[in-house]
């Protein structure tokens, strides 16, 4: 499930998403995902069922948009005023990602290796969304300029994700590796 701009949505729907975001993060709090439900989620939110399946067809998308929209707002935040395709984008881009991980397993250690596919394609696909509109101003062909954001995102999520799990060294010291192997995929006419 694609996430929609949010920007573009109906006020009355970006608000119930919000309350449906809150009453997960909130019950996250309390217990396992395994044993929330989708009624639990529901009753925290004020929303009843029908409106929950209006929204997301299960828990799961809700979790999926929920980070999806928690990284997105990071993100957006961080890479203000860059489109990433240059060096120092590209390092901004790489701490945009080490401070997400690092915020989300702080949050929920216990359950993080569970969800971490999903947060990986969650955030290759906004990083790479985010490069492929970098891309279109250096008029590449479409075919080059995804397979160029694809490799990219992917380096980037993948060298985030493993110094998450080891924490070798420093945000900083990941994006000073990270941008020389990846500038030239992006920089390069």
């Amino acid at each position: 499930m694609e996430t929609e701009v949010v920007a573009d949505l109906d006020p009355r729907i970006r608000r119930t998403r919000q309350m449906l975001h809150q009453a997960l993060a909130a019950l996250l709090a309390e217990k396992s995902f395994e044993e929330i439900s989708v009624q639990d989620i529901a009753s925290r939110s004020t929303v009843n069922r029908a409106t929950f399946y209006d929204h997301f067809p299960d828990k799961f998308a809700l979790l999926e948009d929920m980070i999806g929209e928690q990284f997105r707002l990071l993100f957006l935040a961080r890479m203000e005023g860059s489109n990433g395709t240059c060096r120092e984008g590209i390092r901004r881009l790489v701490l945009a990602v080490c401070d997400f991980l690092r915020e989300l397993s702080s949050r929920c250690q216990k359950t993080q290796r569970q969800f971490e596919p999903m947060v990986e394609a969650r955030i290759k696909s906004i990083v790479a969304q985010f490069l492929l509109r970098g891309m279109h101003c250096r008029k590449l062909p479409d075919a080059d300029a995804r397979l160029r954001t694809t490799m990219a995102s992917w380096a980037i999520c993948g060298a985030a994700l493993e110094w998450n799990r080891e924490r070798h060294g420093t945000p900083e010291e990941l994006a000073d590796a990270v941008v020389p192997l990846v500038a030239p995929t992006l920089l390069a006419a």
